[in-house]
């Protein structure tokens, strides 16, 4: 029986062949597209190549027959080619665009400067940019929105005649302008920045230029509601493509324009040349982020005031520079330590260096701080350089929508880690702002706009002011002296309303002192009233170690500039009464330093005219008076309060034989710096020991004062007071190793400090007195 093949076996068999046979066909026709893809791509190198030859053998034409030529082969391309997907790097485009800026830059260096050649009118009169604008916005063929980019950011950048008030520049300019930053992270990013760039550039060269780019809203459409609007380019650029290039004399090349008046503009206007570098500095590619933080900066550093205006009115700059701020301090971990936020390297915006290994290594969070304190700076940097009116702007809004809503909450908390770490936060922003207008408003977000003299009842009245001088005297030491050091950092800023609203507002008036008759103050000899006990004639003051004796040596010739109104006053007390007093205060048994070589008061000399030197560059032009005020001008009617931050520190200093020894430290730290202003009242307040102090008023000497006496009492419990002292002293220098525990240890480090901190005061009244009668 013969094996047959049953019709559905045949029928299976016929339909896998042709499958068979209908795939190979398909691989046939797909490699065949594919072969000839390849070989139109090495045909289109090869007439690229091809081309070049010719070009290099081929006698040269003149510049404007060539500049047309190449400029004709890219519109013929458009006209004859068919496949618009193919990438524009497959095409001759990009070489005919090169030779034309070739050409361009040849025909400026062979011709005067400023003088358009042939070729340059060409391509303002046919608006070639106009068309390559269209031509980039379609991004056709694929690839050809780059090449636009680039030749825009060339021509710009090589052609050093002004093209920007050439109205088929400048408008072209605008469009392309708002095409940028559409996209985020678009494969023209590169292209994009460096666009922009070269335009805030040319801005920067010439700032008037800029109302160009401050274009006017307009209503599309008369029944628009509010998001119907465009602007007045977008408007024009509808215009012009309705309507073809008639050649006409009004869009002729050597035609410019005029910028818009500032008087004409209006807060309806958009600066889309801000936008589209803000919408930048959202890439995920940090060299774009920084180059559009580059470009804002030139942008808002222009002297034009209706851009300065624009920039704040209508542009987002002030909501991205503080959302951004306020999300850096928000990812900062809760644990960071305080230490690491006051030792971490300084940052410049910009130049911080990311190496996640070497972070994580260092402290957690490091790489979380640095973003934030970059950012800080970039802010403070933009503030600084940026027009006085927006300068404004943009610090009160630092002050707004960050220092107030983030900031604040986590000072005011009652958290003492939180505490620790917002203050050690706050207190490198202070250290870090450099910019008068941010400086100024973070002042005012601390201490308040006050003026006026404080009243005992009236120091709650700016919460966070309050509350941070009552953490001077917290009872956790590591806020206490985190926010000690604070103050110090504010009074070493050039604001002068930081010392006014701590101190000066509340000795105006000059109450602390008794005044008295003339034939009071006739009796009064050098300054002290004949009642007065002589300090040096007491016992407690006398007996001078040869190391606290008064000198004068030779570098204190070099002493800082007198001003006009600082020459010696009528009955001033001779400064070696004053020095001698404060170092008397400190008993001969209570002393130690003159055991130790190299301890004595001359070495606070040196740092003290460094010091004081530097305080009074910074407080000239605060135009401060050079004389106290006279008594007949002063009103003596209200009762003197010496204020919530110095009663806070005099306070401190009355216990400091019984506080650690780094809250010593810190409390002597911020009244030398506060004894270091030349200001006559806060001169005599603080270092004039001779003072008639009025009924229930102290001043620093009298606190020390009463100090001593305390200290007398208690030194005679102590058995070994003086070699226990001498030994603390050594420990302290890191003369002798650490030992055995030592009794009433925080006393004797107490009176080691109070004994430095009375030379360090002796040694700021001789420096500023010198200053004061030097010629």
């Amino acid at each position: 029986m013969t094996a047959g093949r049953s019709p559905y076996e045949t029928s299976n068999l016929d339909r896998s062949g042709s499958n068979r046979k209908k795939k190979i066909e398909e691989f046939s026709k797909s490699s065949r597209e594919k072969l000839l893809q390849s070989k139109n791509k090495m045909f289109s190198k090869f007439t690229s190549i091809l081309q070049h030859a010719v070009e290099a053998l081929a006698p040269s034409l003149p510049l404007q027959e060539d500049f047309v030529y190449h400029w004709k082969a890219i519109t013929h391309y458009y006209i004859e080619t068919s496949d618009d997907k193919a990438p524009v790097t497959d095409t001759n485009i990009p070489s005919h665009l090169e030779q034309m800026l070739d050409i361009l830059t040849q025909e400026e260096s062979e011709r005067e400067s400023g003088e358009t050649g042939p070729c340059m009118e060409y391509l303002l009169h046919h608006k070639i940019l106009e068309t390559l604008y269209t031509l980039g916005k379609a991004d056709c063929p694929p690839g050809m929105r780059q090449q636009v980019l680039g030749f825009y950011t060339k021509l710009l950048g090589k052609i050093r005649q002004p093209l920007l008030p050439h109205i088929n520049v400048h408008r072209p300019v605008q469009k392309l302008v708002r095409l940028c930053g559409e996209v985020l992270a678009a494969p023209t990013e590169n292209e994009e920045i460096q666009f922009l760039c070269i335009v805030c550039a040319k801005l920067k060269q010439d700032p008037y230029l800029v109302n160009f780019f401050l274009e006017n809203k307009v209503k599309t459409g008369a029944c628009g509601g509010p998001g119907a609007e465009g602007s007045m380019g977008e408007a024009a650029e509808a215009s012009e493509a309705s309507s073809p290039d008639t050649g006409q004399p009004q869009g002729a090349g050597d035609v410019r324009a005029e910028p818009p008046s500032p008087a004409q503009s209006n807060h309806n206007q958009s600066y889309n040349l801000v936008n589209s570098l803000l919408n930048l500095t959202k890439s995920p590619d940090g060299r774009v982020v920084v180059k559009a933080c580059e470009g804002l900066m030139l942008l808002v550093s222009l002297p034009e005031p209706a851009a300065a205006r624009c920039l704040t009115e209508n542009t987002a700059l002030c909501e991205v520079l503080t959302e951004r701020l306020s999300t850096f301090y928000r990812a900062l971990p809760p644990a960071l330590d305080p230490l690491d936020i006051e030792t971490v390297e300084s940052v410049n915006w910009g130049l911080d260096a990311y190496n996640l290994k070497e972070d994580a290594a260092a402290f957690v969070g490091k790489r979380a701080l640095i973003s934030f304190l970059s950012w800080l700076d970039y802010c403070d940097q933009l503030i600084k350089e940026a027009h006085k009116t927006a300068a404004a702007v943009l610090a009160r809004a630092v002050r707004e929508r960050f220092l107030l809503t983030v900031l604040e909450p986590q000072l005011m908390q009652t958290s003492e880690k939180g505490i620790l770490i917002s203050t050690a936060l706050l207190n490198r922003i202070i250290r870090q702002v450099a910019s008068d207008a941010l400086l100024q408003e973070t002042v005012y977000f601390l201490l308040g706009e006050e003026r006026g003299a404080e009243s005992p009842t009236g120091v709650s009245s700016i919460p966070l002011r309050h509350r941070l001088i009552e953490h001077c005297d917290h009872l956790s030491d590591e806020i206490s002296i985190m926010t000690l050091r604070l103050f110090e950092q504010l009074l070493q800023k050039p604001s002068e309303h930081i010392v006014h609203s701590l101190v000066l507002r509340n000795l105006e008036e000059r109450s602390y002192a008794e005044n008295k008759g003339p034939e009071e103050r006739e009796a009064t000899e050098n300054g002290q009233p004949p009642e007065a006990v002589d300090l040096e004639e007491d016992p407690l003051f006398t007996d001078l170690s040869p190391d606290t004796r008064l000198s004068s040596p030779d570098w204190l010739s070099a002493s800082p500039p007198q001003s006009p109104d600082h020459g010696k006053t009528e009955g001033k007390t001779e400064v070696h009464k004053i020095v001698n007093s404060f170092l008397c205060l400190v008993p001969d048994e209570a002393k130690s330093s003159y055991h130790v070589e190299g301890t004595g008061y001359d070495t606070y000399l040196r740092d003290a005219h460094r010091q004081f030197r530097d305080y009074c560059a910074v407080c000239m032009r605060w135009e401060w008076r050079g004389t106290p005020k006279p008594f007949e001008k002063c009103n003596l009617d209200s009762p003197f309060f010496e204020g919530h931050f110095l009663k806070v520190l005099f306070d401190r200093m009355g216990r400091i034989l019984d506080q650690p020894y780094d809250v010593n430290l810190q409390v002597t730290s911020v009244l030398s710096k506060l004894a270091l202003f030349p200001h006559p009242h806060l001169h005599e307040y603080l270092l004039d020991p001779y003072i008639s102090l009025a009924p229930g008023c102290r001043s620093l000497f009298s606190v020390i004062v009463r100090v001593v006496g305390d200290l007398m009492l208690r030194i005679h419990r102590i058995p070994d007071f003086t070699p226990k002292l001498l030994l603390v002293r050594k420990r302290l220098l890191g003369l002798e190793p650490e030992g055995p525990g030592i009794d009433h240890v925080t006393l004797l480090e107490g009176v080691i400090v109070l004994e430095e901190f009375c030379k360090e005061l002796a040694a700021v009244a001789f420096v500023k007195y010198h200053a004061s009668t030097s010629p």
